[in-house]
């Protein structure tokens, strides 16, 4: 079957002009790569490269383009790996108004701004030796989180809290036509990945969204013990899906977790927001073939 994305626009902030670029193409369990999205440093082939890395100077999209050819040749994608939070999933309500509110009858009387400026102060603060927030259920990690976000430590107030965002009411699909394209995309051949910094919860939380079963693999932080965006974790997923990197496109919300991470795996990355806006783009249509029929712009 042949898959088409509709051209995307405005690429990336730091390009002075517009610039368009053709969808991706998919036919028999492949995705043709489009024209790449600007990268903002140079690569590392290496999977093992650091998770902190410096800051790089901006490569354009003919400068991207010519890289991975030169690399990989004209290759095709044949699985999309999505990020969880901030791409896949959203929260239904803000953090720091669930906070609040639960812990209420727990004695919290933190305002609301108080409660998201502690939760970022405790959040950017380094954690344990190995760098890894998320180890198994990520309780100890989030018991740190919401004691130090409301000055509430109270046990019972931590578990009502960590228990609701594992229900489907504490989360919502970004994308109400998630389903319809990423099955359309299965019935296609391509493969699909969630890649996520979570805790073990996300598998739970999948169900209860009931989208687990979109996916042939799920490769989370704290069952591989590697956070974006440490490269690992995508060549994890790589490996469950049974592709090399350089065959598979990430698409996240976060520039230096999603799009450097995926990079330097050797995956092709999309940011969520900018590159790609919904999954609608990536959408079956039988009358493309696996050559560009002049594909018109957003």
């Amino acid at each position: 079957m042949a898959l088409m994305a509709t051209t995307r626009t405005q690429l990336s902030r730091f390009l002075s002009r517009t610039l368009t670029r053709p969808g991706f193409i998919a036919f028999n369990g492949s995705i043709r790569r489009p024209e790449a999205p600007p990268v903002h440093r140079n690569f590392s082939s290496s999977a093992a490269a650091a998770a902190v890395v410096p800051q790089r100077e901006p490569m354009g999209v003919k400068e991207y383009e010519d890289y991975r050819r030169s690399l990989y040749g004209d290759i095709t994608h044949k699985a999309l790996l999505v990020d969880a939070a901030g791409t896949l999933l959203a929260p239904s309500q803000p953090m720091a108004q669930i906070y609040r509110e639960i812990g209420e009858k727990y004695g919290v009387q933190f305002s609301e701004a108080e409660i998201l400026n502690r939760y970022r102060r405790a959040y950017a603060q380094p954690w344990g030796k190995s760098r890894l927030r998320y180890v198994n259920d990520g309780r100890p990690f989030w018991q740190y989180i919401v004691s130090s976000s409301t000055g509430c430590s109270d046990a019972q107030y931590f578990e009502e809290v960590y228990n609701y965002y594992t229900t489907d009411k504490a989360w919502h699909l970004c994308d109400p036509e998630a389903e319809k394209v990423f099955m359309a995309l299965r019935k296609a051949g391509v493969k699909l990945a969630v890649v996520s910094n979570f805790d073990t919860r996300l598998r739970p939380l999948l169900r209860a969204l009931n989208c687990e079963h979109w996916f042939d693999a799920v490769a989370v932080s704290a069952e591989v013990e590697a956070e974006k965006p440490n490269p690992t974790i995508f060549v994890k997923a790589c490996e469950l899906l049974g592709i090399k990197p350089e065959e598979a496109v990430h698409v996240g919300d976060d520039r230096r977790n999603d799009i450097w991470g995926a990079r330097d795996a050797g995956c092709d990355a999309w940011l969520w927001g900018s590159d790609v806006h919904s999954f609608k783009e990536v959408s079956p249509n039988p009358i493309i073939h696996s050559f560009n029929l002049g594909l018109t712009t957003k």
